[in-house]
């Protein structure tokens, strides 16, 4: 028994500090590896919480959010834009020295040319620093150029502005057009029409074989081997419809037209109304094709005679100049004129003659068509009472121009008015008639028209 084999001693027992794997709660878990401490985030000295205003003003690191990069896109694009600010500031602070220099110049530009400038012509170029020049109040004068004026630009007949004293040349007008001229230019066509003309069947036919069509068609012409009118006058006793039908010619027609009274082309000095002709014939052959229409012809193409005077002998002038560019050298090309006067007799026969005035176009006074047709137009938006009669007033004996049915019809209706009726009876006509006969023969002459 007390010698037992090492094999049996060696399950019996064993070593003091052998442990079998199920003996106590220790044995009952697993031996764990070692694992050395996690290393620590610090390194000195505990660092201690910070307190006060800067710890509050601290800012905790941010990470990049979607935010934040749109308001660094926000922030770049104000950089951007001061520094083109602060660019534009440089650049205006280096050019302001020139800037003061110019003003400077312009300053001393000014105080050469003087104030107020003449207007003046230009005659002749002498050499680079002299010409010839000429003003509307007295000669002509051998004056110098300033060095300023553009010589480019300068050419005898064109607009220049003069020294005040001096009479040098220091500038040219850019603009050679009269404004009196371009306010000629009919910019808005009349209302009338060739429809609101009563009778003038005959005339309307003229004025648009001799002014229309040479101007839309010109091969029919050629085709025929003529050349067609270079202008129409239009005469006859006051209110027969001269300037209604030249109205009507500007409503229909495309060409550029131009409307001017007789006395526009009188001026004050001398060289002004030849040189106010010139300068519409211009501008009418630069906007062709256009229609010249002068009414009241007879102010300035009276019958040429003795002159006492300078402001006689003035108007006789500016007719030469109307005769020469009517049919001078120049050809005319698409510029077609119109004249219109009541006293035709009174008229320079080289005004009338074939060649500048080809066709001359009466107007006498209404017939009893032509009346009982202009009684309709007038009354075709009035309101009339049924017994008005308006054949009494066609056939009657007393002489009527358009003008005169006109006055009677507005007459009427003024005296309904009066009234505070809305309907023109027939005794408005009679009393109309009546009134208006009765100035018409009151304000004129007896004889004068015979």
């Amino acid at each position: 028994m007390g010698q037992g084999s090492p094999g049996g001693m060696g399950k019996q027992g064993g070593l003091p500090g052998d442990r079998k794997p199920g003996d106590g709660a220790a044995g009952d878990k697993k031996d764990k590896k070692f694992e050395p401490p996690a290393a620590s985030s610090r390194v000195g000295r505990k660092q201690r919480k910070q307190r006060g205003p800067e710890a509050a003003a601290r800012l905790p690191p941010v990470a990049p959010l979607s935010k934040c990069r749109l308001r660094l896109l926000k922030l770049d694009r104000v950089k951007d834009y001061l520094l083109m600010e602060e660019e534009f500031v440089a650049s205006q602070e280096r050019l302001r020295p020139s800037e003061d220099k110019t003003e400077e110049d312009r300053s001393k530009v000014d105080d050469l040319r003087g104030t107020p400038m003449s207007v003046g012509s230009l005659e002749e170029i002498i050499d680079e620093s002299h010409a010839i020049v000429s003003s509307s109040v007295g000669p002509e004068y051998y004056v110098s150029v300033l060095s300023f004026v553009d010589k480019d630009q300068l050419e005898p007949g064109c607009s220049i502005l003069m020294h005040n004293k001096v009479l040098s040349v220091v500038g040219i007008l850019q603009d050679e057009v009269d404004p009196m001229v371009s306010v000629m230019k009919v910019e808005k066509a009349p209302l009338e029409s060739y429809a609101d003309i009563g009778g003038l069947d005959a005339q309307i036919q003229e004025i648009k074989e001799a002014v229309e069509l040479p101007l839309t068609h010109p091969e029919l012409y050629e085709d025929i081997g003529i050349r067609p009118p270079k202008g129409v006058i239009l005469y006859g006793e006051p209110g027969t419809g001269k300037t209604l039908l030249a109205k009507a010619v500007a409503n229909s027609t495309s060409a550029t037209f131009l409307r001017v009274v007789g006395s526009e082309l009188i001026q004050k000095y001398l060289g002004d109304g030849p040189k106010l002709v010139r300068e519409l014939f211009r501008v009418a052959d630069d906007l062709s094709p256009s229609i010249v229409f002068i009414d009241e012809i007879d102010a300035v193409g009276t019958k040429r005679y003795d002159a006492h005077s300078g402001g006689e002998r003035e108007i006789q002038r500016t007719m030469l100049e109307l005769l020469n560019q009517l049919d001078g050298f120049d050809s005319r090309g698409d510029v077609k004129v119109i004249l219109a006067t009541n006293r035709i007799e009174s008229l320079d026969p080289a005004l009338l003659r074939p060649g500048r005035i080809d066709r001359k176009i009466e107007f006498p006074l209404p017939d009893i068509k032509t009346r009982r047709r202009i009684f309709q137009i007038h009354t075709a938006k009035m309101t009339l009472a049924e017994d008005v009669n308006l054949e009494e007033f066609v056939m009657t004996k007393d002489e009527f121009s358009g003008a005169d049915i006109k006055a009677i019809c507005t007459e009427a209706g003024l005296l309904a008015l009066r009234e505070r009726r809305m309907k023109v009876t027939h005794a408005d006509f009679k009393k109309a008639k009546e009134k208006v006969m009765f100035k018409k023969k009151e304000g004129v002459p007896e004889g004068l028209y015979m």
